[in-house]
């Protein structure tokens, strides 16, 4: 059965984007591809994500396949991103979202334990706050992978709200980055 793998980037004030829910990319390099982006492909099955964040990616990524001009092209695991299935959780899109993904049921719960039966690998949630709200309310988080950036938004959409069950974490890794970020990793604890 696969596990669910929550990942998400947090400035250091533990905001996932910036006021009006405006996404700040984190600090890049070959070290940081490797670390959050290739083993993250390494594992996946699946990738889940939540509407907005689906829409960016999908709009980036699937140039790779039209446009040999575009930034997409010129990454080595743009094909990989661009064929891995995705689910996209969402009240509002409908049909055939595009980029090999579907729409989520009404019932994340439901639609998260058929993806852990269902998939070789393990499933990725990229995420947004709101998603990870949804994902942890509902205690649905295997493996949890978070960037700490050096940044300080000051406000924005917060990592964690109130509303979600408590769990016990054991950290697996603990990786300082040549950006300045932190890249932690933890587990779901034995019994937690």
């Amino acid at each position: 059965m696969a596990d669910l793998v929550h990942t998400i980037c947090s400035s250091l004030d533990g905001y996932a984007a910036k006021p009006g829910g405006v996404f700040s990319p984190p600090p890049w390099s070959d070290e940081v591809e490797a670390a959050w982006s290739g083993a993250a492909l390494a594992r996946a099955g699946h990738l889940l994500y939540g509407r907005v964040n689906f829409i960016f990616n999908r709009d980036f990524w699937s140039a790779a396949e039209t446009d040999p001009t575009s930034i997409a092209a010129g990454i080595s695991y743009a094909p990989r991103m661009n064929a891995l299935p995705k689910t996209v959780v969402t009240r509002t899109l409908t049909g055939d979202p595009g980029w090999n993904g579907r729409i989520a049921g009404p019932d994340l719960a439901a639609e998260v334990a058929r993806l852990k039966r269902e998939t070789t690998g393990d499933v990725f949630a990229f995420g947004s706050a709101t998603l990870a709200q949804a994902l942890w309310s509902l205690d649905l988080v295997d493996e949890f992978w978070m960037m700490v950036t050096p940044e300080i938004f000051g406000d924005g959409a917060p990592v964690f709200r109130p509303g979600r069950p408590a769990a016990r974490m054991r950290l697996i890794e603990c990786r300082r980055l040549d950006v300045g970020s932190v890249m932690l990793r933890y587990r779901r604890a034995p019994g937690g």
